[in-house]
């Protein structure tokens, strides 16, 4: 039986249109890029059946890690051989490297894509790379033993987790000018931008969150969580922190900075990161080699995945990179 005409251009039509639904849902699902510290490997993760995909060499113990916000490229920072590596997040090939002069351990990106900030544990600074080729911008001075760094989403600040002072530096992200040192928890160690541009600190000392708002410069609040929090992702207006030595996560309300629920997670959970449609968050458990999937309304573990040796993800490790 033959179609008419047009019943064939309608049949055409609506195959295109699910031919390009299908594609987008393709593409739509996230990647996680989990350094592993002791097994010296980088594991791609793709979120949508929670298997890994590849595991790339990595020497000298990776543990920071940032995805491009465009998701162009993924950096790793290896502690023990003062390397930052830029690799290709879809084919995982090592495009560029360099060795710092120092104790590179965080690192963040730009939303522009065309910077990276870099924290020395060692020398009290924040490194300025250049995307392109890795290279030497500036430096930028830190309270000591600098370990998390965060740039907000409007691109305006870029801020450390000055540990050993006891303190987040805040610096204008473009000029470098230092704008405000706000003494916060004891041993600072993670920290994020959140809702409302403020930023979020994570005191392994104190078991406590500090709330700063970046552009009074003050500390607005303090939230108790649980023992030794290591770093905070955001999703679906709550707040999340692992809790190192209680091998939980406590999640805490964005709004009123109540804390809401207590999940239990893989053991020594560190690294965590939210999808970008904020169903879920992952968390890196280093003494499991898992990452603990949790559903972001539910509140509970919805499943685990089994990556490296040692996985710290200490940074933003989640992006969308296949549109």
């Amino acid at each position: 039986m033959r179609l008419l005409p047009a019943l064939v251009a309608k049949r055409r039509f609506v195959v295109s249109i699910l031919t390009s639904f299908v594609a987008a849902q393709a593409v739509a699902e996230d990647v996680a890029f989990v350094t592993n510290q002791n097994g010296h490997t980088l594991s791609i993760v793709n979120l949508a059946d929670n298997s890994e995909q590849q595991s790339i060499a990595v020497p000298g113990a990776p543990a920071g890690v940032a995805v491009d916000p465009m998701g162009d490229y993924v950096v790793t920072v290896s502690a023990d051989s003062k390397t930052i590596r830029k690799f290709d997040p879809v084919t995982g090939a090592l495009q560029q490297s360099i060795q710092l002069d120092g104790g590179p351990i965080g690192v963040a990106v730009h939303p522009d894509g065309d910077r990276l900030y870099v924290s020395d544990w060692f020398n009290s600074r924040l490194w300025v790379l250049g995307a392109a080729g890795l290279n030497l911008q500036a430096e930028w001075p830190t309270g000591t033993a600098p370990a998390g760094v965060a740039v907000s989403a409007d691109g305006r600040f870029v801020a450390s987790a000055d540990k050993e002072a006891n303190q987040a530096s805040i610096f204008d992200a473009h000029t470098g000018e230092a704008l405000h040192r706000i003494g916060v928890g004891a041993r600072p160690f993670g920290i994020t931008f959140g809702p409302m541009g403020r930023i979020f600190t994570a005191n392994v000392g104190s078991n406590s969150v500090s709330v700063i708002d970046p552009e009074a410069g003050a500390l607005v609040a303090t939230i108790p969580v649980g023992e030794r929090p290591y770093a905070i992702a955001f999703a679906n207006g709550r707040g999340f922190v692992t809790n190192q030595y209680a091998d939980t996560v406590s999640v805490f309300d964005v709004d009123d900075l109540k804390v809401i629920a207590t999940i239990s997670v893989g053991e020594y959970p560190e690294g965590i990161d939210a999808t970008t449609d904020e169903t879920r968050v992952v968390v890196a458990n280093w003494f499991s080699n898992t990452l603990s999937v949790i559903d972001t309304h539910k509140l509970t573990v919805v499943s685990e995945i089994a990556v490296g040796d040692g996985p710290r993800a200490f940074g933003t490790f989640i992006r969308n990179v296949g549109d």
